[in-house]
């Protein structure tokens, strides 16, 4: 299945100089976890996961100082900045004047629709598009009374008034998320949002915690609604280090073939029948291959010749163990046999060769 065509279409919007929307390429979204007074430490941050694959790169701006990062990032690391904002409208005018690329409100939190409707002004003069930012603490008690819950129809009935508020002001640059901490009701709540709206779609699970929990379950929302066309760009929210949600993104687009990443390893989870430390093998691997930038490659380790070459046929390259030695293959056709002891060599050399063909 080729997820790319099966997308959902939507109308493309422009953050900076990212696309989102379309057809485009599902950007990869992170948010900067430093202190907002440490200057150097958000710039590096920020520097690292845009070398990491992060396209977008969101910060909070709980107060007037902070508005001071987004010159200093935009300064050092060419990188689209969403400003984050809550409460106060001021801010998020402070934020466009400083050159921000989007902003991300809930429109519900901002008070007078006079202070909404001054944020899209800026927002129009300076073509500057909002994200309309919905989780379950953000309803209205109107809708809250009416639903019980922060069930899915909820967030989507507010998601749906907020874009109304701001189309009333002639303002449809916008993004739309609806995220909750359930993986079922984010799934069900961007299902029904995807059939009564065009805009494009900001995936996420909020709050999903820390690892392996908080990966599961961004792997389990945010991979269901893509592999079902829904999504144009995805922010993966862990309790972690960001670089972390960047690798995990890029690993979820990556499986769905979405998006390719360098180098795919694939490898058997050992068993009895394994005379070789594939763990410790795959391991090194990684490591060799961290900042791999060469062709697209399918690697295969496999811990012996019941799931060898035929069940790694598809691979690009790969390799089998029996009890001393070792085979090097290439799409399931064998190239060598090799003593275990000199397999991680030969490997790379192997890898080398594919690059230089």
């Amino acid at each position: 299945m080729n997820l790319t065509m099966n997308r959902r279409k939507t109308k493309k919007i422009m953050v900076g100089t990212v696309p989102v929307g379309g057809f485009y390429d599902i950007s990869i979204q992170s948010m900067l976890k430093k202190p907002t007074e440490d200057i150097r430490g958000n710039i590096k941050q920020a520097a690292q996961l845009k070398k990491a694959g992060c396209a977008i790169l969101r910060l909070a701006i709980p107060d007037l100082n902070s508005v001071k990062l987004i010159e200093s990032i935009k300064n050092e690391v060419d990188i689209p900045l969403v400003a984050d904002i809550h409460f106060d409208y001021k801010l998020a005018l402070e934020a466009i004047s400083a050159g921000i690329d989007k902003i991300r409100i809930n429109p519900g939190n901002i008070g007078d629709k006079s202070h909404v409707r001054e944020i899209v002004n800026a927002c129009i003069n300076k073509k500057v598009p909002i994200r309309v930012g919905v989780n379950g603490g953000s309803l209205s008690k109107e809708i809250y009374r009416k639903y019980g819950s922060p069930s899915a129809e909820a967030m989507c009935e507010s998601a749906l008034e907020k874009i109304k508020l701001l189309n009333d002001f002639d303002f449809d640059n916008i993004v739309v998320s609806v995220k909750s901490s359930d993986v079922r009701t984010t799934i069900y709540a961007y299902e029904i949002l995807s059939q009564k709206c065009n805009y494009p779609l900001h995936l996420g699970v909020t709050e999903a915690g820390a690892m392996p929990q908080g990966l599961v379950k961004s792997v389990c929302g945010i991979g269901s609604l893509l592999a079902h066309g829904i999504g144009d760009t995805i922010r993966v929210t862990l309790t972690d280090d960001p670089l972390e949600e960047i690798s995990t993104a890029n690993n979820l687009l990556s499986a769905l073939g979405i998006k390719s990443n360098g180098i795919d390893i694939i490898s058997c989870p050992s068993c009895g029948r394994t005379k070789v430390n594939i763990i410790e093998l795959v391991s090194k691997v990684k490591e060799y291959f961290k900042n791999y930038n060469g062709k697209n490659l399918k690697l295969a380790i496999m811990g012996c010749a019941v799931n060898g070459p035929r069940e790694a046929r598809e691979a690009d390259l790969g390799v089998a163990f029996g009890r001393n030695e070792g085979v090097i293959f290439k799409k399931g056709k064998i190239l060598k046999k090799i003593n275990s002891e000199h397999i991680l060599k030969e490997l790379i050399k192997e890898v080398k060769n594919y690059n230089s063909i």
